[in-house]
């Protein structure tokens, strides 16, 4: 390890300290915020985990989100909370296997309608099942987990998912991921099971969402399919992750914290409109910066190297 690493190290360490005493210094709104700050993070990073290298563009976010906040309403009355939230990562495990064995040989515009429709199965078979199996549509969820405590588990994730996205970028996996990002023909013949790598990340980052979807679910106090399954999840992800740039591990990071705040203030004071809103801002940021946050700091980075050079 260079001294470069060890103080990089040493920071992200002091960083976490100093957002794990955030609880004792903020009002309940700033927690509040605080939460959706982080539990974006978590899904956003796990998002850009799959699909930065592998260039898939998933609109499935929101489906594993409510399975795992589906999960917590089932068994968090009955069950211990580690058990539950065990629970909720196999059952996010398994579906999230069984579709990527079936749909992750489709690719392009294909996929990414695929996974939207996967979404609104998922939410229309939960709602089936309510309905005709348990007489009800929604499910009250009465957990003894306060505010302080759903936001440590989400740093925890946030820190657990930032540790796996760095080891797999560098490793072999990595590599081959990025090889099928830029031609996946070519990486099936260099001898690369392109099948097995993309189920394995796509299950892998799954993982997180459904995680996040289990631990935020004690928030609501109530959910029914329309709020687990809201895709609006979905779409804001995908804009995060989009603003803050995929191909970097840290990128979606610049995008979730300005984006967070500012859908804060559309939904306070244009809730009416708010879904107008992220359209726009989804068109601008396609249009204007196409690479993300973390694309235009790098590019700035090499143009003051540049001229550095010919200076």
């Amino acid at each position: 390890m260079t001294g470069r690493d060890a103080l990089i190290g040493i920071a992200c360490l002091a960083g976490v300290a100093l957002l794990a005493g955030l609880p004792f210094v903020v009002a309940d709104y700033g927690l509040s915020l605080a939460i959706n700050i982080m539990s974006y993070t978590v899904l956003a990073t796990a998002w850009s985990l799959f699909s930065g290298p592998t260039r898939y563009v998933s609109l499935a976010t929101v489906a594993f989100f409510g399975i795992g906040a589906y999960t917590t309403a089932v068994f968090v009355e009955t069950l211990p909370w580690p058990l539950v939230l065990l629970i909720a990562m196999a059952v996010g495990s398994v579906v999230a296997a069984l579709v990527g064995l079936a749909t992750l040989r489709l690719s392009g515009v294909y996929f990414v309608i695929f996974s939207f429709g996967l979404a609104e199965l998922v939410r229309q078979l939960v709602t089936w099942f309510e309905v005709n199996k348990t007489r009800t549509l929604g499910r009250y969820v009465f957990a003894d987990i306060t505010a302080a405590q759903i936001y440590w588990q989400l740093l925890a994730l946030a820190v657990l998912v930032f540790a796996i996205g760095f080891l797999i970028g560098r490793s072999r996996l990595g590599l081959a991921l990025r090889a099928i990002g830029d031609d996946e023909t070519v990486a099936r013949h260099s001898g690369i099971d392109v099948t097995r790598a993309k189920v394995a990340l796509f299950v892998l980052s799954t993982v997180f969402m459904t995680l996040t979807g289990a631990i935020m679910a004690p928030r609501w106090t109530y959910i029914d399919p329309a709020i687990a399954f809201n895709p609006v999840v979905s779409f804001t992800v995908l804009i995060m992750a989009l603003l803050g740039g995929v191909h970097r591990l840290y990128g979606p990071v610049l995008g979730v914290v300005p984006l967070a705040l500012l859908f804060e203030y559309l939904v306070a004071r244009f809730p009416n409109h708010f879904s107008i809103m992220v359209g726009v801002v989804f068109i601008v940021i396609v249009y204007l910066i196409p690479r993300g946050v973390a694309g235009l700091v790098e590019d700035a980075a090499r143009r003051r190297v540049a001229a550095k050079g010919t200076a």
